[in-house]
């Protein structure tokens, strides 16, 4: 089989997604993750565009990579101009790197109601740009932006876009389905009846909107095409673009395809989980491959499955794309899901009266409101309370919060908390905009002196969940925390309540108590 060709195009066509923003840093550190897990060629988005990208471009060329290529995004030269003369063009080739990318027309109806020119004048601005920057050295990509639509509309017109990018010089011709509206049987179809042996080598680039970007990503590698694009996580534009982390270990691990990356898929969760921290968005729990929920497994019998033989309940080895097996626990557990929990502390097996105890009890805690399939910490902890191995940091006293408003002005929360640390009385003092945060504030206000570590914490998701709505303001509710240590640690509390500070507090409490004793074990062994 031939070798496919891997082209990230995170950092500018996954930055037109929804809530995904990359400062420069953020770009230069995602660049180097995507060399050190081997991807072929890295777009680093569009020169003209602020001026943030060209920092970007006037930075990495500074920076030294072991093999990925960074590539200049740009389109052909406008109508009526040569390419010599063309801005666009010129960004390109200012921007100093080895591969450019050149987006063109190739549906008739976008030449002539967006360009606002012929399909002929279409055809010479291809060869124009094209030609043009391999003059100058430059290995060429050339993106048919609505190919699949303009092939469906007008297949002889875009044979001959083809064919003019072709001719032209570009070392890849890109069909782009812009839209997401192809499905993967017209994607073979219209790959099979493309003139393979006249043309440069195919590469594909899908879209999401019809949900079906990753097996058309797999179609058009299996009807021909050699280089594959997408993005980390799946980010991109409306509904995202295919997602590398997706489409690569299937080609690897699935197709029997030589891909670069395949020598270090082992961190392919990790870079998913980097790429995602940088945008600051919480990672999607469901994501194939790479999600913690890909390798978790709920129903009691399926965690029995698991103990005796995992290759009849998991479709690969998760380790072999950094993943790991999770257990959850929730009113569905029995005791197989309850005993790997257990391992860390000692040797039981599924009638040990400590594995009894303590599904009797998540059984129980369950049936109060919690839920621990989402907050792992939080049962931890409760594992240790049961095994005495629970060290806990405080012993609250008290805490008064006060919100106010007045006039036009943003409301304030102030708060102040009253506890023990050792045996010494301690006060914590904080202003927020709401309850949560003060007493997030306080709380952190009262132990940094004895614990400096909460310096390390961050809290990064908060989520609430009524439980009884039926009973309307007096409802039951359940808080779930996400913090991380910034160290690619992140872990999950939950607090219950009809009072949803105190909901958020145990949360809260739990959140640093979970570190507090993880860490304390780590330094004792």
């Amino acid at each position: 089989m031939n070798k496919i060709t891997v082209y990230d195009t995170t950092l500018r066509d996954g930055m037109q997604g929804i809530e995904v923003s990359f400062t420069l840093q953020d770009k230069l550190a995602i660049s180097h993750a995507l060399d050190d897990i081997g991807v072929d060629y890295i777009e680093g988005g569009f020169p003209l565009s602020n001026e943030k990208e060209e920092a970007f471009f006037n930075q990495v060329k500074k920076e030294k990579f072991s093999h990925a290529k960074i590539v200049a995004f740009g389109s052909t030269r406008h109508a009526g101009k040569k390419a010599a003369e063309d801005a666009h063009i010129q960004a390109l080739l200012n921007a100093e790197t080895e591969t450019v990318v050149v987006v063109g027309k190739t549906w008739k109806a976008h030449v002539e109601k967006v360009l606002r020119t012929d399909t002929e004048e279409n055809l010479e601005m291809i060869r124009d740009s094209i030609s043009y920057l391999k003059s100058r050295g430059r290995e060429v990509f050339f993106d048919l932006e609505h190919f699949f639509d303009g092939y469906r509309d007008d297949p002889d017109y875009a044979l001959r876009v083809l064919q003019a990018g072709s001719d032209a010089g570009a070392d890849c011709l890109v069909m782009c389905d812009t839209n997401g509206g192809v499905l993967p049987h017209e994607v073979e179809q219209f790959i099979r009846e493309i003139p393979r042996d006249k043309l440069a080598p195919l590469g594909v680039h899908f879209h999401d909107d019809s949900g079906v970007a990753t097996a058309n990503s797999l179609t058009g590698i299996r009807s021909g095409a050699i280089h594959i694009q997408g993005t980390i996580n799946g980010w991109g534009e409306r509904c995202g673009n295919a997602n590398l982390c997706v489409v690569v270990p299937n080609l690897a691990l699935k197709c029997g395809y030589e891909v670069n990356m395949s020598r270090n898929l082992e961190h392919l969760t990790s870079l998913s989980r980097f790429v995602a921290e940088k945008a600051n968005i919480i990672p999607e729990k469901r994501q194939p491959y790479v999600g913690i929920a890909a390798f978790s497994h709920k129903a009691g019998q399926h965690a029995d499955v698991i103990a005796k033989a995992p290759e009849l309940m998991e479709h690969i080895d998760g380790a072999k794309v950094g993943n790991e097996r999770r257990i959850l626990l929730s009113e569905l557990a029995g005791k197989s899901s309850v005993l790997p929990k257990l391992k860390k502390y000692g040797k039981f097996d599924r009638n040990s009266k400590e594995v009894l105890s303590i599904t009797k009890l998540l059984k129980e805690k369950e049936n109060q409101g919690y839920e621990y399939e989402a907050a792992e910490a939080s049962f931890d902890l409760l594992v240790r309370k049961h095994l005495d191995r629970y060290r806990p940091m405080l012993e609250l006293d008290n805490y008064h919060l006060e919100s106010y408003k007045t006039g036009d002005t943003p409301s304030k929360t102030v708060g102040r908390i009253f506890m023990r640390i050792d045996r010494r009385q301690v006060m914590g003092a904080g202003v927020g905009i709401g309850p949560v945060e003060t007493l997030d504030a306080a709380l952190r206000d009262a132990l940094l002196p004895f614990y400096p570590f909460i310096e390390k914490i961050s809290l990064i998701d908060y989520k609430v969940r009524v439980l009884n709505p039926q009973e309307a303001a007096a409802s039951k509710v359940r808080v779930f925390i996400t913090s991380t240590d910034h160290k690619e640690n992140s872990w999950d509390t939950v607090g219950v309540s009809e009072n949803i500070v105190e909901a958020s507090w145990d949360a809260i409490v739990e959140s640093f108590e979970y570190y507090y004793n993880t860490y304390m074990d780590k330094r004792r062994d």
